[in-house]
């Protein structure tokens, strides 16, 4: 089982970013593909994710109407479109994989698979 983050990198207040996790080892379709960060000092927090069947999703308030998540099933791939950067959103950012459901409240730690993150700057 692999999921791939990346698309990480420096940009600055304003910039956008498309971060892309890359799924294998499970069956895709039947997992809910989830993004969470974690800032220096701080817990990871979920950020979005999108469910397995109905492809429904969910955004934190701190990035609703500036993020938006897609799947592409065809390539096992899930993106984060990052737009309207701000400082805050400066983190590492980690896709996950749970066959439960994409909902508010999620913990990091209560995961099917987990990848390894992408570093996201945003400048000031």
């Amino acid at each position: 089982v692999q999921l791939q983050a990346s698309g990480g990198g420096l940009v600055q207040t304003g910039g956008s970013l498309r971060l892309s996790c890359a799924a294998s080892g499970f069956t895709f379709d039947d997992k809910v593909i989830s993004w969470f960060r974690q800032a220096p000092g701080k817990e990871h927090e979920g950020v979005s994710c999108v469910g397995e069947s109905d492809g429904g999703t969910y955004y934190s308030d701190s990035v609703q109407g500036r993020f938006t998540i897609s799947k592409d099933n065809a390539k096992n791939t899930v993106y984060l479109q990052m737009n309207s950067l701000k400082p805050e959103d400066t983190a590492v950012y980690y896709c996950t994989a749970n066959g439960y459901g994409c909902y508010r409240g999620q913990r990091y730690d209560n995961q099917d698979y987990w990848g390894k993150g992408t570093l996201v700057t945003v400048s000031s």
